[in-house]
Order: structure tokens, then sequence, then C-alpha cells
């Protein structure tokens, strides 16, 4: 199982885009009214139009405390996060910018996406209950090439609040990712970068 893994993580390092490249991508896309994927319908290049927008202002929005960047300046093990996604996905608009941030803080960590539907393989590896959910970061450590741990599809706090609201309601309404739309807005990306301090074991 661990050899597949690393194979597909090679494989999957070889499609990747540095974040700059999938930003460029995005862009284009959506002036094309188009999304990543194979399945190109009106909804999927809508959310991703609007996706685009809510990364551009994260992008130039995100600021990490001086005590973050701080913390980072002291992790010395040299990583690669690659993290699969699609332009379509409200998460990963949400918190993409927020990794990269701290990925570039860093320089012992190299971020690198990939898009999930190219790569199904990797994907089934990294299920989260049963599910392709996205975005998924997966940390590899990059002298062996082994996973050392995993994060996503979201924060901690919003990964909360949908479980309790499917426990209660069976399944998520287009009220509540409204609502988990202005939770990311409040939250200002901090609930992610705790998570990923955490995953980094620099909390």
């Amino acid at each position: 199982m661990e050899e597949i893994v690393r194979v597909l993580i090679k494989e999957g390092l070889k499609k990747s885009y540095t974040y700059a490249d999938y930003r460029a991508l995005v862009e284009q896309l959506v002036l094309e009214n188009k999304s990543t994927g194979v399945e190109q319908t009106e909804a999927l290049s809508n959310y991703s139009m609007l996706n685009h927008k809510r990364m551009k202002r994260l992008d130039k929005t995100v600021k990490l405390l001086e005590s973050v960047q701080e913390k980072l300046k002291s992790f010395n093990r040299k990583v690669t996060w690659l993290v699969p996604t699609e332009s379509w996905c409200g998460d990963a608009a949400q918190t993409l910018p927020i990794i990269n941030a701290i990925a570039e803080a860093s320089e012992n960590i190299t971020l690198k996406v990939v898009l999930r539907d190219e790569n199904e393989q990797l994907m089934d590896h990294f299920l989260t209950r049963g599910s392709r959910s996205i975005p998924k970061l997966i940390m590899v450590d990059d002298a062996v090439n082994e996973v050392i741990d995993c994060w996503g599809p979201r924060p901690s706090i919003a990964t909360n609040m949908v479980k309790a609201y499917k426990e209660a309601h069976g399944k998520l309404t287009p009220e509540f990712k409204q609502d988990l739309q202005v939770w990311y807005n409040k939250d200002k990306g901090q609930n992610t970068i705790e998570d990923l301090l955490e995953l980094l074991s620099l909390k």
C-alpha cells in the first residue's frame, strides 16, 4: 500500500502546478466561462468565477501574524504540501490562499496543486469518510517521499459545523452553505492557520 501511494504522489507531482500557475489557470478558464475538470456546466463555471474572486481577494488580504511567521521560521523539515482541488470548490477557494501564505512564509514548505479529477487514484487513498472531498492537503516528507499527515477538506471549526448540521438535517442545504461562506469571511483564515500550525507540530 505505501509503495503504491509513493508512486501516485510522484505521478501527481509531475502533473502538479505551482500556486501561481494554478491561479493563472483558473483565471484563464473563468475568462472562457469554464471550470477545471472534464464536466463543464454553467453552475460549475459560475462557482469557478465566484471562487476566483474570493481567492483574488484573499491573496491580497491574508496576513500572517508575526508570531505565526516566527513559528514557521523554526520549522526545519523539508516537506511538500500536495493539494488536490478543483476550481469550483468553495472550501478550496477559502483555504488555498491561506495554505499558500503559510508555505511562502517557510523555506522548507513547497506547495504543489493538482486537479482531483486528473488524479483519481491518488485521491482514492485520501478519502474523507469515503468521499473524494477537497481540498485535501497531503504532507509529504521530501527526504523519503513518505506521507507524514494530511488535512482537509475544511478547517476544524467548519468541519464541526458541517457534521452537526448533517446530523440534525441529513444533508447540507444551500442556506447552510451560504452560512458557511459567511463564517469563512468572518474567520479570515485564522482557524485554517491554527490547524496547519498543528499539522506542522508548531502550535
